[in-house]
């Protein structure tokens, strides 16, 4: 198949190998060293996407990551990825790709309608729209705009690939790999550094890849680098962020130039990278031009037309125009005349000036003083009008399929504004570049405004060494640099060109400097207002070509000067990247660890109905053939626990042991009661709050020696209760003899709760006298449960009778079948999270949802557990007014006045007065045991005065209104006579 704009030598590219691939259903045909752009181009494709508001015709407009529109959908399947840069992807043989944001064909897509209404679809028109009628909201406008939004489409398939994520250390970081990168790298390593050095391109080199003379000095640039065993070359990796520290995030396609990543490879790699210094030498972007169809297919940055033609040996066009207002650009002419291009114009809107002098040497028909006002065509450029520089009207049209087009260069300053550098205007530049840098970074080359290959290798090379030097190496002996021609790029002022027609500063986004102007005149008149306001560089490519333009015409509407106006702020990313390269591993199973107790196998044999709690795995309920359903299953249990006996693993509960001379003033400032009279043997509940005042968590704590202390926490918190420990011990009170020691995995714990707990417990525990009097409500003891050392616990969450036994996690299965075979006389059943959640709502207890990081101990019925004397963490703030004030929602019990209706936890409490104003919410529902019907804890304004008044259950959601009754909290064993029993 031929390729009619491929050259027959020259380029990066083996011409021996063919790849075939195919675009929008046909084939065609490329090389290796080629991306899809390029292979686009040397088999005449033009049309290659749409724009994403008008769906105009796009064309490639660049050769890198700055590409705003030639961005396809690539790969199929579950594989397919949207929004995909052409100008980055690497061909590779069965590439398959699609164009997009397209409705019907690329060629006729008839969302181009959208043009006729553009007059309506100017900057922010979502906005002053759509407001009549307000019923067709919902029904017509939401579904339209939902349908419209978006570019390609995802695969809605799991990622079938594998990612992985990486961290490497550095004396020094070189981002980039052009002359300045290549430079710095190798001055580094010959002083000995350890040196990193990324590439987001396949092959470094950067703009050395478009000048065959240099290929010498690169390929020998390399061989030295490859010859340092301290530094390592990292192509096809992209730094994305800059962060505190010297910490950097970069992404490693290690396999997308694959048609599938073999299966010891992953797709990509996420790297966080520490360096001690960093030198950035990322390069700097073409700028466009604002002018009347600056965006039909066919116009192109004019370095990437060079680089197409250098670096892939393909011709972007037939007959070409150079608009361009710096000498640096001319190359491009020359470049494409090798080519065999017919170089129609050079459109210039200086007077004069050395380039323009060596063009007309070169038989080139150079317009000085003129400037391109329109372009012709449609799916392609046919041609290109011309006028002198302030003149009216079209001018004069010369006829091209190509329109090279350079406003100057804007440096990649992203990495270095990331890192907290300031940014400052070069008014010789007309850009803007980093200023002193605020970590431990230096940027060198073009990103600072350093151009030409010998003036940015140079500047690589002395960045280089300064960064070796600053990590605490000694300066490197020099090198050869690359010899070449200065290049003088500082442009001409010339952001906009007036005239008929829409001019556009974002082509991917659609905005055009009309829509810049009309932002300021409706008040969004700061750059980041203005770029929410229009979604100007909100696309993929971030306004790396045309951001600085609409800034410019801002600062024009504005009356102030293009360095006032700024830049919006860069964040990470830099560069589009992969979802799954920052989940790594971390997906599916492996996305968090899974905890399961010492007695997991136990419940799988019972037949357990698992549920994730957290982390941990822990058993709902355990069904039988004769339950009905799963709430069968679940009032059986609980009512084996209120009517005979039932055995419960509490094991995750978390477990912390404090220690020393002075826990107990350490715990007497932790927790908002008192726990230094706490005598040896007995436990208290305690009530733990934060900074702020608020309930942080609760729990028993349990005094098992002079200087020992044996702290639970909830499931939930019990990471989150570790570390406020350890930081207060650490930070606020140093001075305090105290260790901890999380024992949360060492010991396993059950439960036995019920009227005939007692006889159970006696029946497989040895050394300790049970009786009441003996062992009273709260008491802890050591002993011997079925010939294990355990501690027994006398605690209950049930509001029955109830013992906690822990024992070494080892030996939990052993002592849970003890338990079981004394309890078998007794009735025993196991019961799970299910129905102890309903049996501690009958009792009154609260848990996860009422203690959600909103609630204060007077919330919840518990102020009066806050001490009065001594200091504790939470104590001043607790008593802030609004923290204070009785109107806030109070805990309550509440009751269906219909025992049939069924209640929902999340449903609001009204008044049934018919205001419909929210008086609070239910936090907890379920069935009870204890009397027919559903009951639930709530929190409730005025809850203590409302107590036997009825409230309405209110959940819009699922169109239910049930009538409660406010009773207490305590619902079942209101005295507390059963658990002392």
């Amino acid at each position: 198949m031929s390729q009619p704009h491929r050259l027959p030598t020259g380029g990066h590219i083996d011409r021996a190998t063919r790849l075939a691939f195919t675009f929008d259903g046909r084939r065609y045909e490329g090389h290796p060293g080629d991306t899809l752009a390029s292979a686009l181009l040397a088999n005449g494709v033009r049309l290659v996407g749409r724009s994403f508001k008008y769906h105009r015709p796009r064309g490639i407009f660049s050769a890198g990551v700055e590409e705003p529109n030639a961005l396809v959908e690539l790969r199929e399947g579950a594989r397919r990825e949207p929004n995909t840069r052409a100008t980055v992807i690497e061909l590779f043989d069965g590439l398959v790709a699609q164009s997009q944001n397209r409705r019907g064909s690329l060629a006729f897509d008839w969302m181009a309608a959208a043009g006729l209404l553009a007059p309506w679809l100017g900057a922010g028109f979502y906005y002053k729209t759509f407001m009549w009628p307000a019923a067709w909201w919902e029904r017509v406008y939401e579904p339209m705009i939902r349908r419209a939004a978006g570019l390609g489409r995802a695969s809605g398939l799991p990622d079938p690939d594998r990612y992985e994520a990486a961290h490497a250390h550095c004396d020094v970081l070189v981002v980039g790999a052009g002359a300045a990168g290549l430079a710095a790298a190798r001055a580094a390593g010959a002083a000995g550094a350890r040196v990193i050095l990324a590439e987001q391109d396949a092959l470094p080199g950067g703009d050395l890849l478009n000048e065959p003379a240099l290929e010498g000095w690169r390929r020998a640039a390399l061989a030295a680098l490859d010859a340092m065993p301290e530094v390592t070359v990292m192509p096809r990796t992209t730094v994305f962020g800059f962060y505190d520290h010297g910490v950097l995030g970069a992404v490693e396609r290690v396999s997308d130039h694959l048609p599938e990543p073999p299966p010891h490879l992953p797709r990509q790699r996420a790297w966080t990278i520490r360096a001690r210094e960093v030198v950035l030498a990322t390069g700097a972007h073409e700028r466009l031009i604002a002018f009347p169809g600056n965006d039909r297919p066919g116009v192109m940055l004019a370095g990437a037309a060079r680089g197409y033609a250098r670096r892939h040996g393909v011709r972007a066009g037939e007959a070409a125009v150079l608009f361009a207002t710096h000498d640096g650009a001319y190359e491009a002419a020359h470049a494409m005349a090798e080519a065999g291009a017919r170089i129609v114009a050079i459109v210039d809107p200086r007077q004069d000036s050395a380039a323009m002098q060596r063009a007309r040497e070169a038989g080139f028909d150079v317009r000085a003083g003129s400037e391109v006002c329109g372009t012709v065509g449609h799916a392609a450029l046919r041609g290109v009008s011309v006028r002198r520089v302030g003149a009216a009207g079209r001018g004069d049209a010369f006829a091209a399929d190509l329109l090279m087009v350079s406003g100057g260069w804007n440096p990649a300053v992203h990495l270095a504004s990331m890192s907290g550098a300031p940014l400052v205007w070069d008014e010789a530049l007309l850009a803007f570049i980093p200023g002193a840098p605020v970590q431990r970074e230096r940027s060198a080359g073009a990103c600072r405004g350093v151009h030409g290959i010998a003036a940015a290798a140079a500047d690589g090379a002395a960045a280089g060494r300064a960064a070796a030097e600053a990590a605490g190496f000694a300066a490197s002996p020099s090198f050869a640099l690359p010899e070449a021609p200065a290049a003088d790029c500082r442009p001409f002022a010339l952001w906009e060109v007036k005239g008929r027609g829409k001019a556009f500063v974002d082509l991917q986004d659609d905005v055009t400097a009309a829509d810049m102007r009309l932002a300021h005149r409706e008040g969004f008149s700061h750059i980041e207002h203005a770029k929410r306001y229009t979604t100007h560089a909100m696309g993929t490519d971030q306004g790396k070509s045309g951001g600085i333009v609409g800034a410019a015409v801002l600062a024009e509407a504005r009356g102030e000067p293009v360095a006032r106006v700024g830049l919006p702020r860069f964040r990470p990313y830099t560069a589009p990247i992969a979802w799954g390269a920052m989940a790594g591993e971390g997906v599916g199973r492996h996305f968090q660890p899974t905890r399961r107790t010492a007695l997991h196998a136990v419940h799988d044999a019972l037949g357990a109905v698992w549920l994730d709690a957290g982390i941990w795995k822990r058993p709902a309920y355990y069904p039988r053939k004769e339950d009905a359903d799963a709430w069968a299953s679940v009032l059986r249990e609980a009512r084996a626990v209120r009517e005979r006996v039932g055995i419960c693993d509490v094991s995750t509960l978390g477990k912390i042991l404090v220690e020393g001379p002075d826990a107990a003033t350490f715990l007497d400032r932790i927790y908002a009661n008192t726990f230094s009279t706490l005598p040896v043997g007995r436990a208290r509940y305690g009530l733990m709050l934060r900074e702020d005042g608020i309930v942080f968590d609760d729990g028993t704590t349990s005094r098992i020696g002079p200087e020992s202390w044996f702290v639970t926490t909830t499931t939930a918190q019990a990471g989150p209760v570790m570390q406020h420990l350890e930081f207060h011990l650490a930070s606020a009170w140093p001075e305090l003899d105290v260790s901890l020691a999380s024992v949360t995995d060492q010991w396993a714990a059950i439960a036995i709760a019920g009227p005939r707990a007692r006889e159970v417990v006696a029946g497989f525990v040895q050394g300790i006298d049970l009786s009441n009097e003996a062992f009273p409500f709260m008491a802890v003891a050591d002993c011997t449960a079925a010939g294990v050392p355990a501690r027994l616990f006398r605690i209950s969450f049930s509001g029955e009778l109830a013992y906690e036994i822990a024992m070494p996690a080892g030996y939990a299965t052993h002592v849970w079948q003890a338990a079981m075979a004394a309890g078998a006389a007794h009735g025993i059943e196991p019961y799970g999270m299910e129905a102890l959640g309903l049996l501690r709502i009958e009792k009154g207890h609260v848990a996860g949802p009422e203690l959600n990081g909103q609630t204060t101990a007077q919330d919840l019925g518990l102020g009066r557990m806050l001490k009065k004397k001594g200091d504790f963490i939470g104590r001043v703030l607790a008593q802030r007014p609004g923290l204070t004030d009785p109107s806030r929602p109070r805990l309550v019990g509440l009751r269906s006045v219909d025992p049939s209706r069924q209640i929902r936890a999340g449903s609001h409490l009204l008044l049934p007065d018919g205001k419909g104003r929210s008086e609070g919410w239910i936090t907890s529902a379920t069935r009870s045991v204890v009397e027919p019907g559903w009951i639930g804890l709530g929190l409730l304004r005025e809850g203590e005065a409302r107590m036997g008044s009825e409230v309405i259950a209110a959940n819009p959601l699922m169109g239910e209104e049930v009538r409660m009754r406010v009773v207490s909290p305590h619902m079942h064993d209101p005295e507390n006579i059963r658990v002392r029993a």
